[in-house]
């Protein structure tokens, strides 16, 4: 595209895979940061992320990366984010370069456990990045699906409505459809919160629980993320868009969310620590269910299912009884 901004894409996982390669179908040339100093010589001379999403082959040609962030930062208009929330701070720490003008999006589905903000506020309170400068990329879209480049749909929030919808027709393309959305907070945290609810419907996979259960379950987490979400950022949305219940749908449902996966261990007897050590993949959720059960302790909002995941998670409690009890809870 002509007169595009530079960006640069923060992280090396699955998600920030994606990201570079909707960016390579509309951009000549990306920044991209990662840490991994042996994952960058292997996709320097193999093409490739050996680690995430593997299939997916890049133009070296359309690539800057490198290991230091300030760098990148340096060399970007637009900063989009897709590190694991729990690393967030680690990675911000290093950070000596300017944030002034630039404009960051968030692809993190979490909270920073630091400061207990989402990333957006976490950027706008401890970095004084102004809030028209920050925007959020969300789904409801696998990694997965589009390194198979399957017709898969992004939400763009950003209070700005012209950097919202630089950023969309950036990341569009034949199999990727975008839409443009004000309410940065909300979906920012809906897409903290379907994490947990899919660690929910894993655990009752896990247990044994049927389809039917798992549909009152959705039902259910979309109504206490619309409670929990009004009560932390108050305007008028609708819980049933995409950006909300189709997110929350997709990773509570879909054999690629490694949120429904981690729970599908816990229900089937894994400990915490055990299913974290199997797994590959960082799951977001286990870090936002702490975050969000702090936030809702002062907001007061009913959450049932929330609560439960908690007390499974890090209270110990057994995943048979709390699930029954819940199970009453439902309707």
């Amino acid at each position: 595209m002509k007169n595009s901004p530079k960006f640069g894409v923060f992280g090396g996982g699955s998600w920030a895979t994606a990201i570079v390669k909707m960016l390579t179908e509309n951009l000549d040339e990306i920044n991209w940061y990662m840490r991994n100093e042996t994952a960058i010589e292997h996709i320097r001379t193999q093409d490739h992320n050996p680690n995430y999403l593997s299939s997916v082959e890049f133009d070296n040609n359309q690539l800057n990366l490198s290991s230091d962030i300030n760098e990148v930062v340096a060399n970007s208009d637009y900063l989009i984010f897709a590190i694991p929330s729990a690393f967030v701070k680690r990675e911000l720490d290093l950070l000596t370069e300017s944030l002034e003008g630039k404009v960051i999006f968030s692809a993190i589905k979490g909270i920073v456990p630091e400061t207990s903000l989402i990333v957006g506020e976490h950027f706008n309170q401890e970095f004084n990045v102004p809030d028209e400068n920050i925007g959020v990329i969300t789904g409801p879209c696998h990694a997965e699906e589009v390194a198979l480049e399957r017709l898969s749909y992004l939400t763009i929030a950003c209070l700005d409505e012209e950097k919202a919808q630089i950023m969309a027709d950036h990341l569009q393309s034949d199999y990727i459809t975008c839409k443009t959305s004000d309410d940065v907070n909300g979906t920012e945290y809906a897409a903290m919160l379907k994490n947990i609810y899919a660690i929910a419907a894993g655990i009752a996979h896990g247990l044994g629980y049927g389809d039917n259960f798992q549909s009152v379950l959705m039902s259910n987490a979309i109504r206490e993320m619309k409670k929990f979400i009004k009560k932390v950022h108050k305007m008028k949305r609708n819980i049933n868009d995409s950006a909300y219940l189709g997110d929350l749908l997709v990773t509570g449902y879909s054999v690629f969310s490694r949120n429904r996966m981690f729970g599908n261990m816990i229900g089937k007897g894994y400990t915490v620590k055990s299913a974290q050590m199997e797994m590959s993949m960082i799951a977001e959720g286990y870090y936002a269910t702490e975050s969000a059960y702090k936030i809702n302790q002062e907001k007061g909002a009913k959450t049932p299912i929330i609560d439960a995941v908690y007390s499974i998670l890090y209270q110990g409690q057994n995943p048979k009884s709390v699930f029954q009890k819940l199970a009453e809870k439902l309707d």
